[in-house]
């Protein structure tokens, strides 16, 4: 996706351990405008696949997903990182660790969310390591829900988490991917094809 592309030479910058900051418009202060054209790239993406609910993470997936959730008229629900006194029991749950943050977290669905009759797809900001992903597929597991895909806005295709996905046989739509870091300079597969 060229303006997803385009906004991230202008205002990401790449920080020490080929970390990728896009707080301007995607995890931290959110551009409504590029998360709509988003959300209508992952619509356009899953149409046909029958999705019933929309899975992501909190926070920085809850934008791009609930744009897509509102095109494909399905739910959005988010795994909550942090225990809650709303957020007690009957939860799936899966432990995920942070590559940014250094922490590890357990991430909870209420089981009145996600079943077996939900056909998922999954939503996150990046795609790296794959640990948020792994997390979401053990919790679709243990609901026994049929995951249609995984869309990821932005994905380093040199990291592990490309592979994980494709070892489960999960279909994998990423806007952007990142094929190398060079200093501050960012590389896009699209490169290869223009």
């Amino acid at each position: 996706m060229r303006e997803l592309e385009q906004r991230i030479l202008t205002d990401g910058r790449v920080l020490p351990g080929e970390v990728l900051k896009v707080d301007g418009f995607l995890n931290h202060q959110v551009d409504p405008d590029l998360m709509f054209t988003i959300g209508s790239e992952f619509a356009r993406l899953f149409r046909e696949a029958k999705v019933t609910k929309i899975l992501t993470v909190e926070s920085s997936g809850i934008a791009p997903a609930v744009m897509a959730g509102l095109q494909l008229h399905v739910p959005v629900v988010f795994a909550r990182k942090h225990k809650s006194v709303t957020l007690i029991d009957d939860l799936y749950t899966a432990e995920v660790y942070s590559y940014t943050k250094k922490t590890s977290n357990h991430i909870s669905i209420s089981k009145k969310f996600l079943s077996a009759d939900d056909k998922v797809l999954l939503i996150d900001d990046f795609l790296a390591n794959g640990q948020a992903v792994q997390g979401l597929f053990e919790i679709c597991d243990q609901a026994q829900a049929e995951i249609a895909g995984v869309g990821i806005v932005i994905e380093k295709i040199f990291q592990s988490g490309h592979q994980l996905v494709a070892d489960r046989g999960v279909r994998l739509e990423s806007l952007a991917q990142i094929t190398s870091f060079d200093g501050d300079r960012v590389h896009f597969a699209s490169e290869a094809t223009d």
